[in-house]
């Protein structure tokens, strides 16, 4: 058969229609079609090989031989043919677009006329073929591969685990192709049988020839040599030899015979073509995914179907969505173990349902009274695939069930190697079980991974004696705290989520090791060594909740032979950071930052002294204390600059920067931020690495602001949006956040409320999902300030309230003298002007005395507003806005002090000063030659218009 079928086919049915090749005819319901020439050789070149994807290529040779055209030729012909055929109308199907690769005919096929093979299908009265799913969810595309790959190769092997799904696809694939085969097939299903010997015998007693013989394969092959059939051979695992040896006899003997196996390994055979069968896709754990997105995929699609087939009453929420989309997580997406837990909806409900699994996977649960035996529950699946192992295979697959999720090889090499087992025995038996369809692969990076699916690790674990799990257990936990001392600094480093990801994928193997740790049957002294070196890592993941629990934990099983150990730095450390994004700036924070500075010193190393300096410069930022935050961040630049470290002394230069931003010598922040966010080469591990996060990641944000404050406004802008892009791509939610407070700041300030918006909503959801509360009620104060500016004042100031509470209530400080401006701002819309004054002057106190000047001459402006609101004297007010400009300048701020001179020039335009009011502000505002378009400096330039 060439690529195109068979050319010497005279008629060709498919729905209504009846193509005649040789008259080049296609008529419907007995009517003339009217077809173009070259939209019916497109029909004729896709139905002489239906079910078979032809490239556009192949198609473009066949229908233009002798002309080059391009692929718009192809789409314009064939859209005609579709519009012809009616395709799409009233559910027919007959052309499908293969993304990528070309075009298939998918309806059935009937021929009439000679055969080029000739073959005798007319009398086949044997074909069995269980019946198909009247919905099949998720294997559309599977089917349609399939069949084109069961076409162009003649045999193809379903290789999957038990209850994927592997018979209900060939049967599926079987109906497609039946009528390219007349009708001549046969479904054999070796489920019941267990005799080698029987495996011809089976299909010849099914055909109905004589079977009395002791080798019945010569009367079979000659009874099949000459016909056209398709054999579909189900559940071969348990006869995988004979099997193997029959196939190979029919491929030689029988050149029309096409075979479709199922199996849980491949035969492994010259003219076998393997599919192998995945579990349905799953949702990923995402918060920010779409309820409609959920829904798209097919293990949320299939739970939902058998659980309304059930008899369940759906009503489905957003969050029972949730709810399912984790079930059918927990399940891997098996095809079986979905319907299994879908049927108990009905009984239990779904949150009850969701519950029994969380709490221990149910493979008991009973499922269609017609499956096989073999499938009939989860237990019996897995007994029946435990059942075809060898001895070494079982004791490998009970050893991997200590693994949660994916592991390595050399991971598995070390941990269930025992003197009863060598390394190449255990590696032939992954192989084989990687084979038979137990072990899933999947490579990460260069390295080949494995996992144990949950139904298959669950009955694994049951399996498991005492003495097997507490060996495993402490094995597994010091292979992964040796994985972490070895491998954690690479951690922060490393700066997309696709680099991450192999180092990721290993956490919940970390989780399930510190859990038997600090368990009855645990090692403490493992586990504080394990939580030790996972601080880091938690940090670098945002995984702040965890960092605290087991820093906790772990200093808690402390004795004191442990204490000013370089173990509980670490701790003291991950603990202090931990608390501090999560909960503010507590005592408790402060506590332990300063206890892991105590040892650090007297450890007398400079490394472990920064590990504790920059974490306490921020803690003090963040309780608004910018005075010794800005010491702190002094001696980490100090001791950063001592060691030949690029990635350390860019540390220290972003302590600084930031600190010297917030204290408002501006000029100096630039120097330090734009030395951190200058990137430059290095190796992939650096003593900075304790951090969590590298300084050119967190600096952007600030230089954003501090641009912005300098009378940069085009250029902050443009830093803004470049540092929260390029956080984005880090995969790493706190510097992310970082990021876009310092964006959201300047698009404020520029008063570009659209992009303002939009970053305060991604700030919330990304703040909120690792639980950074004080960072999610910042952006609610910004929101606030928002909705003042869009004339919702009242709202805007409930809001803001609310957030500033709860941001001292978290001792969260480094942006409430922003959000108390906003409502000052937005009490003075509403006339209260002595809230204002009094709110105004308690925070330029706090700001003169804790040192966070980067806003006092913006607080003075606004305190000169509310004066002028408040029948004071001109005076007040011009020397009020006099100190303003004056500070502006000192600390290099050209945006406070163009917003400040505007302010006063309005004011000594109305006292008729127009030449003084000029002459101020003139020279502040020709400063400016980027940002034209932004509110400040367009109302500087009106005002200077009308003073000409």
């Amino acid at each position: 058969m060439n690529s195109f079928g068979d050319a010497n086919a005279d008629d060709l049915s498919f729905g209504p229609f009846c193509l005649s090749v040789s008259q080049r005819l296609l008529a419907k319901d007995g009517i003339p079609v009217e077809l173009g020439a070259r939209a019916l050789d497109l029909l004729v070149a896709l139905t002489l090989a239906p079910n078979v994807v032809v490239s556009k290529k192949d198609l473009i040779s066949r229908v233009w031989p002798d002309v080059i055209v391009d692929e718009g030729s192809l789409r314009f012909h064939m859209t005609g043919l579709r519009k012809a055929l009616g395709d799409g109308q009233d559910g027919a199907r007959y052309i499908t677009t293969v993304a990528g690769r070309g075009y298939c005919f998918v309806a059935p096929v009937s021929r009439s006329g000679q055969l080029r093979h000739g073959s005798a299908n007319v009398d086949f009265r044997h074909a069995l073929l269980p019946g198909r799913l009247d919905r099949m969810v998720g294997r559309e595309q599977d089917v349609l591969r399939l069949a084109e790959k069961l076409m162009a190769a003649r045999m193809v092997t379903i290789v999957g685990v038990g209850g994927v799904g592997k018979t209900t696809v060939a049967t599926a694939v079987a109906h497609h192709l039946a009528p390219t085969f007349q009708g001549a097939v046969l479904f054999a299903d070796y489920g019941m049988l267990s005799d080698p010997g029987l495996v011809a015998a089976g299909i010849a007693s099914m055909l109905g020839l004589p079977v009395g013989s002791d080798d019945v394969r010569p009367t079979l092959i000659a009874y099949l040599r000459d016909r056209r059939v398709m054999l579909i051979l189900d559940t071969c695992e348990h006869l995988i030899d004979a099997i193997a040896d029959l196939v190979t006899t029919i491929m030689q003997a029988a050149p029309q015979v096409f075979l479709l196996a199922t199996s849980r390994e491949a035969l492994r055979i010259e003219a076998e073509s393997v599919y192998r069968l995945d579990t349905l896709a799953c949702s990923p754990d995402d918060p920010e995914l779409s309820t409609e997105a959920v829904l798209s995929f097919p293990a949320t699609r299939l739970f939902i179907e058998r659980a309304a087939a059930s008899g369940a009453s759906l009503n489905l929420s957003d969050q029972d969505v949730r709810i399912v989309a984790s079930i059918c997580r927990k399940l891997d997406g098996m095809a079986l173990a979905l319907e299994l837990a879908a049927r108990r909806v009905e009984s239990y409900g779904l949150v009850q349902t969701a519950t029994l699994l969380d709490q221990h996977l149910t493979l008991g649960w009973a499922g269609s009274r017609t499956a096989p035996p073999r499938q009939k529950t989860l237990q019996a699946t897995l007994d029946w695939s435990f059942g075809l192992l060898t001895e070494m295979e079982r004791i490998v697959l009970r050893r991997l069930a200590v693994f949660v999720g994916d592991f390595t090889l050399d991971a598995a090499l070390e941990v269930i190697s025992t003197s009863d087992t060598d390394p190449p025995a255990v590696f032939e038996a992954i192989d084989n079980l990687v084979a038979k369809s137990l072990l899933a692969t999947h490579p990460l990076g260069a390295t080949m991974r494995y996992r144990l699916l949950d139904t298959t690790r669950a009955y694994a674990l049951q399996c498991q004696s005492d003495e097997d799990r507490a060996g495993l257990a402490a094995r597994h936990a010091m292979y992964y705290r040796r994985w972490l001392e070895q491998f954690g600094p690479d951690w922060p480093t490393l700066s997309t989520g696709p680099e991450r990801l192999p180092y990721f994928v290993s956490i919940n193997n970390v989780r399930a090791a510190l859990e038997w740790s600090f368990g009855e049957y645990g090692n403490i002294d493992v586990g504080i060594r394990l939580a030790a070196a996972a601080a880091s890592v938690f940090q670098v993941m945002s995984l702040f909740p965890e960092c605290q629990r087991w820093s906790e934990r772990a200093l808690l099983a402390m004795d004191d032979a442990s204490k000013g150990s370089i173990e509980e730095m670490h701790l003291q450390a991950g603990l202090g950071v931990s608390r501090m994004y999560l909960q503010g700036g507590r005592e408790t924070s402060q506590a332990a930052l300063t206890r892991g500075l105590q040892i650090a010193e007297e450890r007398g190393n400079a490394l472990d002294q920064l590990r504790i300096l920059g974490p306490l410069s921020m803690f003090n930022l963040r309780i608004g204390d910018f005075n010794a935050a800005l010491h702190y961040a002094r001696r980490c630049s100090e001791i950063a600059a001592t060691i030949e470290d690029s990635a350390t002394v860019e540390l220290g230069h972003f302590f600084l920067g930031n600190s010297l931003h917030f204290s408002g010598d501006l000029v100096k922040a630039r120097i330090e931020l734009e030395a951190a966010a200058r990137s430059e080469p290095r190796p992939q591990r650096t003593p900075a690495s304790y951090v969590g996060f590298e300084g050119k990641h967190l600096a952007g944000g600030i230089l954003a602001r501090n641009l912005w404050l300098q009378g940069y406004p085009a250029q902050a802008d443009a830093q803004a949006r470049r540092a929260i892009s390029d956080a984005a791509k880090l995969d790493h939610s706190l510097t992310l956040c970082i990021a876009l407070l310092g964006g959201i700041a300047v698009f404020l300030w520029r008063d570009d409320l659209p992009s303002a918006e939009e970053h305060i909503e991604w700030l919330i959801s990304r703040a909120g999902l690792h639980f950074l509360s004080p960072y999610v009620s910042v952006a609610q104060g910004f929101q606030g300030e928002v909705a003042i500016r869009r004339g919702e004042v009242k709202l805007g100031i409930e809001t803001l309230r609310r957030c500033i509470v709860k941001l001292h209530s978290a001792t969260y400080e480094v942006f409430t003298t922003m959000l108390e401006i906003s409502l000052v701002k937005g009490l003075a819309a509403t006339g209260a002007f002595d809230e204002g004054l009094a709110r105004i002057n308690r925070t330029i106190e706090n700001v003169e005395t804790f040192g966070d000047l980067c806003y006092l001459p913006e607080l003075l402006r606004v305190k000169a507003s509310l004066l002028s609101s408040t029948q004071s004297s001109d005076e007040d007010v011009e020397a009020c806005l006099r100190l303003a400009i004056g500070k502006s300048a000192t600390m290099g701020a050209r945006a406070w002090e163009l917003r400040t001179a505007t302010d006063l020039a309005v004011l000594w335009t109305a006292d008729g000063r127009l030449r003084e009011a000029r002459a101020l502000l003139k020279p502040i505002f020709e400063y400016f030659d980027e940002g034209l378009d932004t509110t400040d400096v367009k109302a500087a330039k009106t005002l200077l218009e009308a003073l000409s």
